[in-house]
């Protein structure tokens, strides 16, 4: 979708409250039939029940709540367990999403939301939410002459190798600092795990870019700021989240991630933050190392200086965490920066239109 410009009249260029600024909470609260909550699948049979089960736990307004799965055509069970969670549910509804990117699935819904509802949700089939997740977003969004309320996200896991990538990736070393990585403070922010939108603002700036297949949110803040917007991180409000179990499914998914960044600086015309620079200077200076190594092996303390900085990485996240699996945490690490690295690079290199 194309940056469209477009001025927000009722949300923006509003002086923030002395209580906003603060993180407090003025007066007001969003009714359940306020909300429409929105949650993309793709083969998620495993996961959509427990997901859609803690989305309706909480006060009683959740009944009223608009949910739908806007489902991209899976080819496991996921669409026969919400048809049969709809007999639990009335409130509860199945969308087929076409285009199956999750940006088309959330744009789905918020075109075809009901009638009075002016809040949209969304929420990941892979995601852990506490009771009442949904009305606390809402409700922070309502209290707040804000766009976006965007909330922190926890890293938890199970297997060996996802406890290490969870341990490492919310701290600076894994994420560069990023505020909504296990951040514990609200206040104003430029991006952040999307939660709770003003509806007729995000339809008004057009949605998320479906030409997006990762990334979509921090493109579609970049246009909600351009527009005036604003977006505030609720950090008592919070998401625990499973990262990649494997170190290939990790590659993958850290390699999109860089590209769809790309995609995103290359659309706004922006330039990276030196967080963003970081990873892919590294990348760079340990390949280069490695090419001008027959040369002079003096090259190779690039690569070194960094193989010890993630070993170190796993030996403080060994003992802080006392177990053998924080060894696993600079593999991680490593994995995502360079995965992250290529990826921008592949995307920068080739342009914006590819």
């Amino acid at each position: 979708m194309a940056d469209t410009g477009m001025h927000l009249p009722l949300l923006l260029d509003r002086p923030a409250r002395k209580n906003e600024l603060a993180g407090g909470r003025s007066i007001g609260a969003a009714r359940g039939e306020d909300v429409v909550v929105v949650i993309p699948t793709l083969n998620e049979g495993r996961h959509i029940e427990t997901c859609v089960r803690s989305l309706m736990t909480g006060d009683a307004r959740l009944k009223r709540v608009e949910m739908i799965v806007a489902d991209g055509g899976s080819r496991d069970w996921t669409r026969a367990v919400v048809e049969m969670l709809q007999e639990e549910f009335p409130n509860l509804r199945l969308l087929h999403n076409p285009r199956r990117l999750q940006s088309a699935a959330v744009n789905a819904a918020a075109r075809g939301a009901g009638i009075g509802r002016r809040i949209l949700v969304r929420c990941d089939a892979h995601a852990i939410y506490p009771p009442n997740y949904v009305m606390e977003a809402a409700d922070s969004l309502a209290r707040r002459t804000v766009a976006s309320v965007v909330v922190p996200m926890d890293a938890d896991g199970t297997s060996c190798f996802q406890k290490a990538n969870a341990w490492i990736v919310d701290t600076p070393l894994g994420s560069g600092g990023s505020a909504h990585r296990g951040g514990r403070r609200s206040g104003f922010v430029d991006h952040g795990h999307h939660a709770a939108f003003d509806l007729k603002t995000f339809l008004h700036v057009g949605g998320y870019d479906e030409t997006f297949s990762h990334n979509e949110d921090a493109e579609f803040d970049a246009r909600l700021r351009k527009a005036g917007g604003r977006i505030f991180m609720d950090a008592d409000i919070r998401v625990t989240y499973l990262p990649r179990a494997t170190v290939g499914a990790l590659a993958r998914q850290y390699y999109s991630y860089g590209r769809g960044r790309a995609r995103t600086l290359l659309k706004h015309g922006e330039r990276p933050k030196l967080r963003q620079l970081i990873p892919p200077m590294t990348l760079i200076g340990c390949l280069a190392g490695f090419a001008l190594a027959p040369l002079t092996p003096w090259t190779l303390l690039a690569p070194a200086s960094y193989l010890v900085a993630l070993t170190g990485a796993s030996l403080v996240v060994a003992v802080q965490r006392m177990s053998l699996c924080g060894l696993l945490a600079g593999l991680a690490s490593g994995v995502m920066h360079m995965s992250w690295s290529a990826g921008l690079l592949r995307q920068l290199l080739a342009g914006r239109s590819s």
